[in-house]
């Protein structure tokens, strides 16, 4: 059965002179009389006369020696001398609480709670007696004991709370739910109505399966604090909890009367809508939570994905998500993460453009997002807008001087707008900044080799594509480039036919890895089998590339088929920019290389 957490409210700490209740043990045992209580020891018997002083029956001097030896740590000579004290002081409390303090302080809790049951019973007055028993039934299990203990603490002082609840949790702890809900009766009937008592008593009930007992105890919370919203948003969720929908939507109702600016009226009326299936009007709550400008932006966010999964929101409710985003934004026309949410629901739908001019807008409000620079940097790759990437990953690498990507983009940037050198700097300096990351380092491996090939420095491109290999062997576009590169110096071809025939294998519906296996078989005389493979390439893409449709012409001379490499080569150049030899083929209706 499921239990509630005990809260133990008292902490036992007591020196030699610390506690209340030695002075007066002193006295009594040793003739010690503080000033602070001569007084008290001039009271008169029945007949006028003062009492007369109780017996010498202890040695202070004794326990001063063992509390030394306890405070230096002389754990052995503490308890010598304490046992010798209450051997001899048999009728002394004094002893037995301090050795019963020195036994719990070793975890000796048996022994302890022996001594201390000791100082009780010859001292049952001493409440602090009382207490330190208490909390070491506590701490061996024995909460019977610990019940009746703070049972006699309690009735001996009603008035303080501490003992009440502690005397609550002890009744929880045992189960007697009934005695504890007594208890915090009393603490309300004493202190008045809290949130504290009230909701643990509800929790109570509800345990029971009592839900008229756990409703009656929140209607008493807003009985008590008619005016306080929070407390009709509890009740309201309590209904709602115990399919009382009814009760639920009357109670939503009164908090939205009579707190209209309430942050989360309209979120949970949302909810209330959506679980009882009236979709329409669970979302026009939903936009009335969101135009509140009372509720943060991260809440609504939350609540958002708490009532639908991120595949509900990116594509059956994408129309309700891009409404609440610009609602958002409406609302928190400041806040860089309603732009950020804006931007992602744009991505997702593959509005890169709109995508990247919100994700701007982000940066313009907090550059400090690394993220973001690099969703508008992949974007600038994607949307082709070379000048902007070159500026922004220049952007990027100064506020973010350890990251390698921003590197990685500028020396794409450079090598798209041909400018070779800067592309090779930005890219040496980024593999440098790679840790633990072998696939990135590949990355920056394969783009110098591109930035190679493109300089005329083959050799040096070839040992960038090995390096990149060495570290990601299964890289379909090291693989097409290196062996295309390696086929078009007529060097290799072996080695570059098994690197092409992995790409294409890698990824066999890609158009690029197809042209240029059947190339490298081309180069190796395999006409048939390249023709297969370039026509592949061609009927791949609805706009093969002129280099493909040249490809194709070319292996069709070589089949004897001249009208129709004749057609392919002016196909291409139609398509644009082929080969330096491209207008000499078609003009001497011949194949050169």
């Amino acid at each position: 059965m499921r239990r509630f957490t005990i809260v133990v409210c008292f902490i036992f700490s007591f020196g030699f002179f610390g506690y209340p209740g030695v002075k007066s043990d002193l006295k009594r045992v040793s003739g010690f009389n503080p000033p602070e209580l001569q007084k008290q020891e001039k009271k008169k018997s029945k007949k006028g006369q003062p009492e007369a002083a109780p017996a010498i029956v202890g040695n202070p001097g004794l326990l001063i020696d063992a509390k030394k030896e306890a405070i230096i740590g002389n754990v052995k000579g503490a308890r010598d001398l304490f046992r010798q004290y209450i051997n001899r002081f048999a009728g002394d409390p004094v002893g037995y609480f301090e050795l019963a303090k020195l036994e719990a302080e070793q975890k000796n809790f048996d022994e302890a709670v022996k001594m201390c049951r000791m100082a009780v019973k010859l001292d049952a007055e001493n409440i602090w007696y009382s207490l330190f028993l208490g909390e070491l039934c506590l701490i061996t299990s024995q909460f019977d004991e610990a019940i009746d203990i703070y049972e006699k603490i309690v009735a001996k002082n009603p008035g303080n709370l501490d003992y009440l609840y502690q005397l609550a949790a002890l009744y929880l702890q045992v189960e007697k739910y009934q005695d504890a809900i007594k208890t915090y009766n009393l603490i309300d009937e004493k202190a008045g109505v809290s949130e504290e008592v009230t909701m643990q008593k509800q929790k109570i009930y509800l345990h029971l399966n009592d839900l008229k007992g756990a409703e009656r105890e929140i209607k008493k919370l807003i009985a008590a604090f008619p005016e306080e919203s929070r407390y009709y948003s509890i009740l309201a969720e309590f209904y709602m909890a115990n399919n009382m929908q009814d009760k639920a939507l009357e109670t939503y109702r009164k908090i939205a009367v009579m707190d209209p600016e309430n942050a989360y009226i309209h979120m949970s009326m949302a909810d209330y809508y959506r679980k009882t299936g009236k979709k329409e009007q669970a979302f026009e709550e939903l936009k009335l939570g969101f135009a509140n400008p009372n509720l943060d932006v991260d809440t609504k966010v939350n609540i958002l994905l708490s009532f639908y999964t991120v595949n509900q929101i990116y594509n059956d409710l994408k129309d309700q998500a891009f409404t609440l985003s610009k609602i958002l934004i409406e609302t928190h026309p400041r806040d860089p993460k309603v732009f950020s949410i804006y931007g992602d629901l744009l991505l997702q739908d593959k509005k890169f453009p709109e995508a990247r001019e919100t994700f701007l807008k982000v940066l313009s409000l907090d550059s400090s997002r690394y993220v973001v620079w690099e969703q508008v940097l992949q974007l600038d790759l994607q949307l082709s807008e070379h000048e902007h990437l070159l500026t922004y990953s220049a952007k990027a690498s100064e506020l973010f001087p350890e990251q390698p990507l921003p590197y990685l983009f500028s020396g794409l940037a450079n090598l798209q707008l041909k400018k070779n050198e800067p592309a090779l700097k930005a890219l040496a300096a980024g593999a440098n900044l790679v840790v633990d990351n072998n696939e990135l380092l590949a990355q920056f491996y394969m783009y110098q080799g591109d930035v190679l090939h493109a300089m005329k420095r083959d050799p040096e491109a070839y040992s960038a594509y090995e390096r990149s290999l060495k570290l990601k062997d299964d890289n379909g576009y090291v693989l097409n480039n290196y062996a295309y590169y390696l086929s078009l110096d007529g060097s290799e071809l072996d080695k570059a036919e098994k690197m092409s025939k992995k790409a294409v294998t890698i990824d066999p519906e890609n158009a690029s890895f197809q042209d240029t296996y059947g190339w490298v078989l081309f180069k190796q005389r395999k006409y048939k089998e390249a023709a297969e493979w370039i026509l592949k390439a061609v009927q791949g893409k609805e706009e093969p590339s002129a280099e493909v449709l040249e490809h194709y012409g070319d292996v069709l001379y070589k089949l004897d088929d001249t009208a129709g490499a004749l057609e392919y080569w002016q196909k291409a150049k139609q398509k644009g920019k082929g080969s330096d030899l491209l207008e000499k083929k078609i003009n001497e209706k011949k194949y050169y290389q």
